[in-house]
């Protein structure tokens, strides 16, 4: 073997040698940057001393905290049309940041024209940081979008801790381009908190920034 042919051939068992230490040493100096949410940081920092203070809590894990959030939307002219979802399932997902799940109808109605097995809506439901996320910009983004906004109602909860509330336009959210909207939407947003009863979840929620509306203008 000629001095050029060892010259290549050690060249060849160097290389990969030397791409491998220089990844473990870049894998080695890497270090992942987390972004603290904002809206979960506001809750350790300041919610869970006001609620503990107003309630009378021993243990910061007694209070109240949100478990997730549940996003449906309900599409009737999908039975006539099941292209319509379609293009609502990826504006719901571009909303929250999540694969959207396609729902089916659990009976039939022959009045609606609906058969069991039929896909007539879809839904997200968002834990830990992508939870906290929607509800910041639900709350600090969109909400405040709202045509004549005067504040949202107060007496949408269950009687177990859990809000819902209604959403006429997906539009109000700023990741959709209104000009590029070929049909508008409405959803439920259910936010389900571990409160035990409704006046907790409902100051945790005005903790959060939700703008309640306020109980005189309510009976006017």
């Amino acid at each position: 073997m000629t001095d050029q042919k060892k010259d290549k051939k050690l060249k060849k068992q160097d290389k990969p040698d030397n791409l491998k230490k220089s990844a473990k040493q870049q894998e080695d100096n890497y270090v992942e940057e987390k972004i603290p949410v904002r809206l979960y940081e506001f809750y350790k920092s300041h919610i869970i001393p006001e609620l503990s203070k107003k309630f009378g809590y021993k243990n910061p894990l007694q209070v109240p905290r949100l478990k997730k959030i549940s996003i449906n939307v309900g599409v009737g002219a999908a039975t006539q049309d099941p292209k319509i979802l379609e293009g609502i399932a990826k504006d719901l997902e571009i909303i929250a940041g999540q694969k959207a799940v396609i729902t089916k109808a659990k009976k039939s109605v022959s009045n609606f024209k609906l058969r069991e097995g039929m896909k007539i809506g879809c839904k997200v439901t968002l834990r830990r940081a992508r939870m906290y996320e929607f509800l910041d910009k639900l709350i600090n983004l969109s909400i405040p979008k709202i045509r004549d906004f005067r504040g949202v109602s107060d007496k949408s909860f269950d009687g177990r801790g859990n809000y819902t509330l209604g959403i006429k336009e997906h539009i109000i959210f700023p990741e959709i381009d209104v000009d590029s909207v070929n049909r508008l939407f409405g959803m439920d947003v259910t936010i389900v908190t571990t409160a035990k009863t409704d006046e907790e979840a409902r100051e945790l929620l005005r903790e959060f920034g939700m703008p309640f509306v306020k109980r005189e203008n309510i009976n006017n």
